[in-house]
């Protein structure tokens, strides 16, 4: 996907949310355990109620791998539903892949390919070569991780290191990237008061931010720092949304649930 067409999708739909697909059996509706494939039973109830509030679903792969052959087939049935009934949402593979050059070909190949997503998180500690080929795919994205939500985060990400913190070091470095038009970076919503910093260095680029909810995060400062004339930001929210309620209401809970954070975003987009 081009990123004028994501634009285009956040400028109709008033919105630039998007869902993370953690889909855990021990967390959904009791009545979908019955059902042949729970994970996909429940995606795509989730999707159903959720797409016109969303422009961007992210399935986090560990939540997939953990289920063996049987989640790996959920994640493919997950992905055919989206890309022929809403081939116009962004799709992220929430994989945090990152090793050496024949092996991120591979990756690559396995998220951009076979399985057809727009885009895929990296880790970039392995550097240069360890992104770049991820980069080669056209009209496909590569979200490096730069300052996450997470409380380990400050034990590197904000480490000074020669007079400039590692996570700014990691967003001015892969500006050199071939292929560096093709990137995102992650940045989490509990980082927010880092945000206009980061846009010193990466002004127009898109920024995934997680940490929105249930993990404190403040979609008004997200908005305040992050926001880009093109609106340049991707704010999901995965629990808050999927597990809004646990009865054979889910789907509707988690319609309403989104339908909030879509009319918070459209307010933020028209205060611009």
């Amino acid at each position: 996907m081009k990123i004028e067409q994501l634009v285009s999708q956040i400028r109709k739909k008033k919105s630039f949310l998007c869902v993370g697909l953690d889909t855990d059996l021990d967390k959904i509706p009791k009545h979908l355990l019955s059902e042949e494939d729970p994970v996909f039973a429940f995606n795509k109830a989730i999707i159903d109620a959720t797409h016109e509030y969303c422009v961007a679903y992210k399935p986090n792969i560990a939540f997939y791998e953990a289920y063996g052959l049987e989640g790996w087939k959920s994640l493919e049935r997950t992905m055919e539903y989206l890309n022929r009934n809403h081939p116009e949402i962004f799709t992220i593979a929430d994989a945090k892949r990152g090793d050496i050059g024949n092996t991120s070909t591979r990756y690559a190949k396995a998220f951009f390919e076979t399985l057809n997503f727009d885009s895929i998180t990296i880790a970039p500690y392995m550097g240069r070569d360890s992104v770049e080929p991820f980069l080669a795919f056209k009209d496909k994205h590569t979200i490096l991780l730069a300052l996450t939500s997470n409380q380990g985060a400050f034990d590197f990400q904000t480490k000074d290191l020669d007079g400039q913190e590692l996570y700014k070091q990691v967003l001015e470095t892969s500006q050199s990237y071939e292929g560096s038009e093709n990137l995102m970076y992650v940045v989490g919503a509990t980082k927010a008061s880092f945000l206009a910093d980061i846009r010193k260095i990466v002004p127009e680029s898109f920024l995934l931010v997680p940490g929105v909810g249930a993990q404190g995060g403040s979609l008004q400062e997200v908005c305040k720092y992050g926001m880009t004339s093109d609106v340049g930001l991707l704010v999901n929210s995965s629990r808050g949304i999927l597990y809004a309620s646990a009865e054979e209401d889910f789907a509707e809970k988690a319609a309403l649930q989104a339908k909030s954070l879509q009319q918070d975003m459209e307010v933020e987009l028209n205060a611009v």
